[in-house]
């Protein structure tokens, strides 16, 4: 039987619990239900971000996939409520890049994938982008080169030494996603490779590493022996 928010026990009302117990005290679906404010006339606010949450597995970044359209099939999810979810899941992500920007020497490739999973990661094209490092080996700047399909896209070898001339680079490292999440590099992620890195030799520019970025892991060049 549905029992109103209003008449839950303080405790168990998300934001008086907020408010008592602190954020981390809060379940996702309790997080949820602040932002919504209301459920609908059959279940609370809570039960209704319970069951949207059931059909992603409990996972905030399939949540994160879901689009305006997806979001309003929820019986008691309108316009307004699926702009609050999208835009609080949107604010989520930024904070990743940001503090996956803060980490800005690159000693491994792991670092690579920590600064470039938040930004391509979870992408459903591909996107070759290029770090650009001093001779201390930290970030002075990163961008994006070309934006493709699901399956590649073109990358102008000119356009990433433009750039780096352009910050002073002394090296640089080669990033694209892969949206099927195979961390496997392809014939032509290798060619690429070895036309830019040639280039890179005849200006004194140093090609560190390609990293190929999915959801949940990397592949790196240097690390896999390619170069």
């Amino acid at each position: 039987m549905y029992t109103p928010i209003n008449l839950w026990a303080e405790d168990d009302r998300p934001r008086e619990k907020l408010q008592l117990k602190g954020k981390s005290a809060l379940s996702d679906s309790e997080l949820l239900a602040i932002l919504i404010g209301s459920g609908s006339r059959n279940e609370s606010a809570v039960q209704l971000c319970q069951r949207i949450l059931a059909t992603t597995n409990q996972n905030l970044n399939q949540l994160s996939k879901l689009s305006m359209s997806q979001l309003m099939q929820f019986k008691g999810i309108g316009e307004a409520k699926a702009i609050s979810i999208i835009a609080a899941l949107e604010l989520g992500r930024r904070r990743r890049i940001e503090d996956a920007t803060e980490l800005s020497q690159i000693s491994s490739s792991k670092n690579v994938f920590q600064i470039m999973q938040p930004i391509i990661g979870e992408l459903p094209h591909e996107e070759f982008w290029v770090l650009f490092l001093n001779n201390s080996n930290k970030v002075i700047h990163k961008t994006q080169i070309s934006k493709g399909g699901i399956t590649g896209t073109v990358v102008d070898t000119r356009m990433v030494f433009k750039v780096a001339c352009e910050h002073y680079a002394t090296s640089i490292i080669l990033c694209h996603n892969h949206p099927s999440g195979k961390l496997q590099a392809s014939v032509a992620d290798i060619s690429l490779t070895k036309k830019i890195k040639i280039a890179g030799d005849t200006l004194d520019i140093l090609v560190l590493d390609h990293v190929i970025v999915t959801e949940f892991g990397f592949f790196s060049f240097k690390d896999e022996g390619i170069f």
